[in-house]
């Protein structure tokens, strides 16, 4: 039996812009972030809160929900974190 490789912050962070990135002007609520990037309620919280305190992603409120949407710095981010991948992937390295 191999042992599984857990996911890294990054990686974590990248999940999270992704699917903020896919869910255009209208956004993302928390429960589509914690399926997608499966993760618990409270832990896609907490990362989001550090995204929004970085400048990443943005939230508004709609009623009791958060609704994340993806800031121009964030997609920035993405795209350069793209390359890193890349990069590490040819260098045979975790992420």
């Amino acid at each position: 039996m191999t042992k599984k490789q857990y996911r890294t912050e990054i990686g974590i962070v990248g999940d999270i812009l992704g699917v903020t990135a896919n869910g255009g002007v209208g956004g993302v609520l928390v429960s589509q972030i914690t399926r997608s990037a499966n993760l618990s309620h409270y832990a896609a919280l907490a990362k989001c809160d550090k995204l929004v305190d970085a400048g990443l992603v943005q939230y508004s409120k709609s009623g009791r929900c958060r609704v994340f949407m993806i800031t121009e710095k964030g997609r920035t981010f993405v795209r350069e974190l793209e390359k890193f991948k890349n990069l590490a992937d040819n260098l045979n390295l975790r992420y």
